[in-house]
């Protein structure tokens, strides 16, 4: 039985290896590095690059890599051996300071929105010491980020560093108001639920619409989908659970928290939720969650689908970012005690979420921004793409206590009551949870609810960070100028919770009356990523994110034209990918079938029985595939119309509206011909199949 404890970071060269392979003094100037910020002398990156590769080469390690995160949403890594030439001939195994902290991977074929030519290669990879190296694949990984010659950044780490960074200053101004000299940095932390799919590898590999785009762009809905509720939480299937075991197993080794295993609502769908982290470890331990998960797939046949909506008619899948700030003393800034009527730091944090949250919505919205995850967001499993906030009854009865003058009436705990003497008593909740909500308290933390499966978990937290960071700061600048603290405060909260409330919305976020109601509080309702993009370039925004130094307006229009060149490319694949799928696969196969029944008809005739049945489906079939061929017509000539548009903004907006609603009118009329036609001449697995097949 493997011993959890002796395997967990394993793979890490973690504290514990550094405390015992690093000199006291090396070890010290270490830690004042990544606790305090402070600069690293090169003589102690010598000392450390040399312990890290000793350590590694006791691995079995030849090769080490800076692992960064590129524009690309994944990961990148170039592999550099240890060998260095000898005098004699042969070769020793180095590996400097100087060699940890900078590297230089080429630039050029990166995307960077027009912030780099193409003949502008030279690019930097500069390490970052809070998140520890750790061994994958026998390589040796340092977790670095990635700019440009000019130092523009090029990945979504560096900006996520710049957030946390300013999130901790002005928090450290709001603590020391409060009296408080003790805490010397202030870190959000963050716990991702991951969501996913797992089919059988087989069936995937016959299906080019999941090879291409990692989504069902085909497919008629099977007899039986969700809907009898017995895939969440249900009993994990043997083939499955091997899986989980070994891709816990796996995460253990690099120092990856994985916690919690389960079923999710679709057939075939899973979650995994860490234990939280501070929120650049979280998120590098994010991108290799998912990176390891399709590896150990791999390795038991199977095929781990991150897709936002791998399949229509079920259950897309998500990732809950849960999001809470906290002390370097341990102290969470988020937990409203048994007394939050009274905790007015507890108050202030909250109501500087409240306000970012109103003030930002727009750049809410576009952090979780994706091809993908438009087709999820709205649906039955997600909110929609209105951002608001889910408080709870009793902190929305404590602000409103506040705002209007009036007496707090505590809400008594009680104990929960099962109506079973046998079974134990514990303490019921004050209040409810909320699952529709995009951004709901649970107690002690904030879970953003829109994120994708798919995506970085950097963008979301980046935005979090900063306009908590920027409410903070107004807040801060606000306190320091007043007289009497303590009113001075709770005049802050009473004016803040009067001017943004509108954002808190304690009901059911699917129904047809909050959009409504939504609209009339002035919310916005950004349904896609064509229609949320230009807010991120507004001016508002540009102002917050260039006056907190997380990105020049520079980078931020770099990242437009990233994300939406991405988009455009994205919907372009997939409309490709449909083409090819009818033109190869689709009208030969019902053609063939249409065929056979006129065969079957004709011989049918000749002993004189009945035909009616083969005639009438050949002729509905030949009346769908001549509708289906003007369809296949139509979808060219809309993919024909994007190089109209060389404005990206306005590109975006047309595969949205003119080539996406060309793919859905083909996809319709597929899956109804794949209704009648015979499951031995369809050309690959159905939604049936591949829902039911692990």
């Amino acid at each position: 039985m493997t011993k959890v404890p002796e395997l967990f970071g394993s793979m890490v060269f973690g504290d514990a290896a550094m405390k015992e392979r690093l000199p006291k003094d090396t070890y010290k100037a270490l830690k004042k590095t990544i606790e305090d910020g402070k600069d690293l002398d090169i003589g102690v990156a010598n000392v450390v690059a040399n312990a890290m590769k000793n350590w590694a080469i006791e691995h079995g390690v030849t090769h080490f890599t800076h692992w960064f995160q590129p524009m690309t949403g994944t990961t990148a890594e170039k592999h550099d051996s240890f060998i260095s030439p000898s005098p004699d001939g042969k070769v020793i195994m180095e590996f400097s300071g100087k060699e940890l902290i900078k590297g230089e991977p080429d630039a050029s074929s990166f995307p960077s929105g027009g912030l780099r030519a193409t003949f502008e290669a030279r690019g930097y990879t500069a390490w970052d010491p809070t998140s520890y190296a750790f061994i994958k694949d026998g390589i040796l990984c340092i977790p670095t980020a990635f700019c440009s010659y000019g130092g523009e950044a090029l990945d979504k780490k560096t900006p996520l560093l710049r957030s946390m960074e300013t999130l901790n200053d002005q928090a450290l101004r709001i603590l020391r108001l409060f009296g408080n000299t003790k805490a010397k940095r202030v870190l959000t932390t963050v716990g991702p639920e991951q969501e996913y799919f797992l089919i059988d590898r087989e069936m995937y590999e016959k299906r080019r619409d999941l090879k291409y785009c990692n989504r069902t762009l085909f497919g008629a809905k099977p007899p039986k989908g969700q809907e009898m509720d017995d895939h969440y939480f249900g009993s994990i299937r043997p083939r499955v659970s091997a899986f989980m075991k070994e891709l816990d197993e796996e995460l253990w080794k690099l120092g990856v928290l994985a916690k919690t295993k389960h079923n999710e609502v679709a057939p075939a769908q899973h979650e995994l939720a860490p234990i939280f982290t501070t929120t650049n470890i979280a998120t590098d331990h994010n991108q290799l969650t998912m990176e390891v998960m399709r590896r150990v797939a791999y390795k038991h046949g199977l095929a781990c689908l991150l897709h936002e909506k791998p399949f229509a008619g079920v259950n897309g899948s998500g990732k809950h970012n849960n999001w809470s700030i906290s002390t370097d003393t341990g102290e969470n800034l988020l937990n409203p005690t048994d007394d939050p009527h009274s905790n007015l730091q507890f108050l202030l944090f909250l109501c500087a979420v409240i306000k970012g949250v109103d003030e930002y919505q727009d750049l809410m919205r576009v952090s979780v921004a994706s091809a993908g995850n438009d087709h999820r967001l709205g649906a039955n499993e997600a909110p929609p793409a209105i951002i608001s906030m889910f408080l709870g009854d009793e902190l929305t009865s404590v602000l409103e206590s506040i705002e209007t003058d009036s007496d707090y009436i505590d809400q008594a705990k009680c104990d929960m009551e099962m109506g079973v003497h046998v079974l134990p008593n514990f303490q019921k909740d004050t209040t409810d949870r909320n699952r529709t909500s995009p951004f709901a308290f649970t107690g002690n933390k904030f879970e953003f609810r829109m994120l994708g499966s798919s995506l970085s978990i950097s963008g979301p937290n980046v935005v979090l960070n900063t306009v908590v960071a920027e409410e903070l700061k107004q807040f801060a600048d606000e306190l320091e100028r007043g007289d009497c603290f303590t009113q001075d405060v709770l005049n802050l909260i009473k004016k803040t919770v009067k001017e943004h409330k509108r954002i808190i919305f304690n009901g059911n976020n699917y129904s047809d009356e909050w959009v409504a109601e939504a609209e009339r509080r002035g919310l916005l309702n950004l349904k896609s990523t064509a229609d949320c993009m230009p807010y991120f370039i507004h001016a508002k925004n540009v102002k917050l994110f260039t006056e907190h130094h997380i990105f020049t307006e520079a980078e931020m229009h770099s990242r437009y034209e990233i994300i939406l060149e991405n988009y455009c490319k994205t919907l372009n694949i997939e409309a490709l990918t449909m083409l090819q799928m009818s033109k190869k696969s689709i009208i030969p196969a019902v053609s063939a079938y249409t065929k056979e029944l006129a065969d079957a008809a004709i011989s049918k005739k000749q002993i004189g029985a009945d035909t009616s049945a083969e005639e009438r489906l050949a002729k509905e079939l030949s009346a769908q595939l001549s509708c289906f061929l003007k369809a296949v017509d139509a979808l060219d000539l809309a993919l024909l119309g994007a190089k109209q548009y060389p404005e990206i903004g306005e590109c975006a907006k047309y595969y949205r509206e003119s080539v996406f609603t060309a793919m859905q009118e083909l996809r319709g009329i597929s899956d109804t011909m794949e209704t009648f036609v015979s499951k031995k001449i369809w050309p690959w697995p159905t939604y049936g199949d591949l829902l039911f097949s692990v």
